[in-house]
């Protein structure tokens, strides 16, 4: 007769968080998608394939979309900055579009200096919406991303040249998104993607200003194929923009700006997914209301223009395309002695399509390291006629 080991058994270690999601997916997936919208075959009767699993199957897929497919706030290697400046200087754009990320003076030419800035950004959602514009039921969604990024922006006016724009900007993030079944449930952070903007080119009339720009996103954040751990996005994109501002005549205190960007991703690596090309507009309109305090209403537009293509595209989410608008208050402080200025904002998401929807607030603390000196006499705006 054997004799039995007295030797106590080796105890495997619990499994963590990110095994079981990864677990979760699997599973749902390998399941569900050979049985979406076939019968269930089960011994000796054919039944309709139950509602709580299809309806688990799309929670799925909507996160994977979220986790895989999406240069939105939840993917963060996106964020943008926005210098200030001095009394008229107002924000230039140093970043990946996230939506909403700047306000009423997007299309606005900076004065020449040298500016630092941190852009702190929080988005929240309980909400996701299908290609259609209709809510997705996922039971107890809860998305929350805060992020911040660190960055500087040069930029310089030679004699008789245009005005001159260089900037760079390191986003970092902490994404959680929960839902009621937490085998789904995502929680990651970490640095993201790298943002340059190469050149920038402008202009300032006294009632205009006008700019064009191109930067690219170099994929620095750390990113996994399958969506297991890491905010970066994992391909290259180019950005290329237009912008523009109006002003009153008198001392250029009420304005409206404009930036419109076209981004062209390229492909993952390490999956084969290329995310659509999108199309955004950024802007707003404001006054200054008292002293060196600034007041509007800022609001932006996206719309992908080009399908997500690849072979590991899930079917279910093939020739889906993002849209969302977006609307709400801003408030900016000037600071002079301090050389400093911060810039609030809320906005709301509606007319929605294929992203969740939801709010985010923006706060931005930009600080003027550097700015040359006058060359002659200032410049006396005219009284209106």
């Amino acid at each position: 007769m054997p004799v039995r080991s007295r030797l106590p058994a080796r105890r495997r270690p619990p499994p963590t968080a990110a095994t079981l999601l990864r677990l979760g997916i699997r599973l749902g997936l390998r399941v569900g998608l050979r049985r979406l919208g076939r019968l269930r075959v089960a011994p000796l009767r054919v039944a309709p394939l139950r509602p709580a699993l299809l309806r688990l199957i799309l929670v799925r897929l909507a996160l994977l979309r979220l986790a895989l497919l999406r240069p939105t706030p939840l993917c963060l290697a996106l964020l943008s900055l926005a210098p200030l400046a001095t009394p008229e200087a107002r924000a230039q754009d140093l970043g990946h579009k996230i939506l909403g990320a700047v306000g009423i003076d997007a299309g606005t030419q900076t004065p020449p200096g040298l500016y630092f800035a941190t852009r702190v950004i929080r988005f929240d959602a309980g909400r996701l919406r299908d290609r259609h514009g209709d809510l997705v039921p996922i039971r107890g969604l809860d998305i929350d991303v805060v992020a911040a990024a660190f960055g500087a922006a040069l930029t310089l006016k030679p004699p008789g040249a245009p005005y001159l724009g260089f900037a760079f900007s390191i986003p970092w993030a902490d994404i959680s998104i929960n839902v009621d079944d937490p085998r789904i449930s995502i929680d990651r952070y970490g640095f993201g993607d790298l943002f340059v903007q190469a050149l920038k080119v402008g202009w300032r009339f006294p009632r205009v200003d006008l700019g064009a720009a191109y930067a690219f996103y170099a994929p620095t954040g750390r990113f996994e194929p399958r969506g297991r751990s890491g905010v970066g996005r994992g391909f290259w994109a180019h950005q290329f923009s237009l912008g523009f501002a109006l002003y009153n005549p008198r001392e250029r205190r009420t304005r409206a700006s404009a930036l419109l960007s076209y981004d062209l991703n390229r492909p993952k690596r390490g999956i084969d997914i290329r995310r659509g090309n999108t199309l955004q507009v950024q802007g707003g309109a404001g006054v200054r209301i008292a002293g060196g305090i600034d007041a509007g209403l800022a609001g932006f537009a996206l719309w992908q223009v080009t399908d997500d293509t690849g072979a590991d595209v899930p079917p279910i989410l093939r020739g889906a395309r993002d849209r969302v608008y977006g609307l709400g208050p801003e408030i900016d402080i000037l600071i002079p002695a301090l050389r400093l200025r911060l810039d609030l904002r809320a906005e709301w998401d509606f007319g929605v399509r294929s992203r969740p929807q939801g709010r985010i607030l923006v706060a931005t603390l930009t600080y003027v390291a550097w700015r040359p000196e006058p060359r002659g006499p200032a410049l006396v705006p005219r009284p209106p006629r």
